[in-house]
Order: C-alpha cells, then structure tokens, then sequence
C-alpha cells in the first residue's frame, strides 16, 4: 500500500476524498494567513483524471464544487455519467480540433495558448452560442516540454481577445517545473502575479483568476496569488486506469 509522507494511504480503493479535502482545506487557510489573504479568493479544482464518475459523486458529497478534466476525450466519456451540479474546466492542452467538444462541456477553458486556438474558439463559439471564460496559458519557466505562450508572445493573442464577442478572458494559467522542494517554485507563481497585475494596467482589464498550483506546490501558489488550485492526487490519491470511449473529432 502506498503512503503519501504523513502515512495516509494513497490507494484508490482506501483513500478518503472528504479527509484529504479537509487537510486540503486546513493547508490552504494556513497560507491565505501567511499572505494575508482571506480564504474565499482561492478555489480547489478536482482534476479527475482517470477517475470515475464515482469519484466525481463522492468529492460532492465532500463538498467539492469545480472539477477538471486534461482530455476533451476523456470528459466526453465521463462527465455525462456524473452527477449533476459541477462546474467542469479543461485544464489541459486543448486542439483546435476538440474545440466544439470542448466548448460544449466546458464553460471555463484555462489552456488558451495561441492565436489560432482562440480564433478556432470564436469561430465555434459564435457558431453554437457559446460565451467561454477562458485563460491564458503562459510558459512562464521558458521549458520547452511545456505547452503555453512565452510571455512576450501574448500581446498578439490578448488584442484579439480584447476584441472578442464571445470570449471572455479573465485571468493566467501556468505550468511549474516539478522540483522536489516546493519552494523552487515561488519565481514562477510571482511571474504570473506579476505579468497579470502589468497586463490589468496595460489593457485595462480585470484579471482576477491566476490557475497555478498543484498537488506538490499548492501552498505556495496560494502564497503567491493563486485562485484556483489543480489538485489531482493530494485529493484523490493515486490514479487508477480509466478508459473512456472515444468521441469523433470535428
């Protein structure tokens, strides 16, 4: 049996969702704290990931109120199998071919990294009535195995969306480098603050959602701005294999 460092056993079949939310909670109040900031700024995500819809039912039973999906795939399998009442985000790399898909199931997008995703987005959005909230996915860390727009590559991207009718951006996203020392990845949660506070001044715009934070680093993006936290195993425990059906692409 697989334990995480405080000997709670991270196996699906033993893991408790409504303990783990609790610690979850406990953590994040402690770094609102820290920062000085009250604990209504930050959502939890329940990023899903392989799990069923029996997983999904048992986090809202816990309380947990948005989930997340990395696949259009995937979440076309499973969320019409869960129980009603969440709000779904995509919260992975999304095709362009995926996007009617994605913007059918998804009101929140938050992997929006180039102009030709977000005029794909318009395009289908206008077509089936769609009003997507949607975030930017900056590369902040510059890692090349990493999706998302380096940051000096956004202006073009925020002009079309600043002249959008059926996208609304309202805040970052981004990706930290996996480091066994959480605290490796505070430059890169203050990146993204900084670059949503310089791009609020510029453009005029109000941004308030930063999406960075993992099971790993949470406490620290929370310290740094964050107001969603992707949270997959810390919630969740292990992933088990999940096979959805496959969903025909555009």
């Amino acid at each position: 049996m697989d334990t995480n460092e405080n000997g709670v056993s991270m196996d699906a079949e033993h893991f408790s969702v409504a303990e783990a939310l609790e610690r979850i909670q406990g953590a994040v109040a402690q770094a609102c704290a820290k920062a000085g900031r009250s604990v209504g700024e930050v959502t939890i995500i329940g990023v899903t990931k392989t799990h069923g819809p029996e997983v999904v039912r048992e986090a809202v039973e816990a309380g947990l109120r948005v989930f997340g999906e990395n696949k259009v795939q995937e979440a076309a399998a499973k969320i019409p199998g869960c129980v009603g009442g969440p709000e779904w985000h995509l919260i992975g790399h999304l095709q362009r071919n995926k996007v009617r898909h994605a913007l059918a199931l998804f009101p929140v997008i938050h992997s929006l990294d180039s102009l030709r995703l977000a005029e794909q987005m318009e395009r289908v959005a206008e077509e089936d009535g769609h009003r997507p909230r949607v975030l930017l996915e900056i590369n902040v860390s510059g890692e090349a195995s990493k999706d998302g727009l380096h940051p000096e590559r956004a202006p073009e991207v925020i002009d079309y969306l600043m002249a959008s009718r059926n996208l609304t951006w309202t805040g970052l996203m981004t990706l930290a480098p996996f480091c066994p020392d959480p605290e490796q990845a505070r430059p890169v949660f203050a990146r993204l603050r900084e670059l949503r506070d310089r791009w609020e001044r510029e453009y005029g715009v109000g941004l308030p959602d930063l999406s960075m934070g993992m099971s790993n680093d949470y406490p620290i993006a929370v310290e740094e701005g964050a107001t969603w936290l992707r949270l997959g195993t810390a919630l969740f425990g292990n992933r088990p294999k999940w096979r959805p059906m496959a969903v025909d692409e555009e």
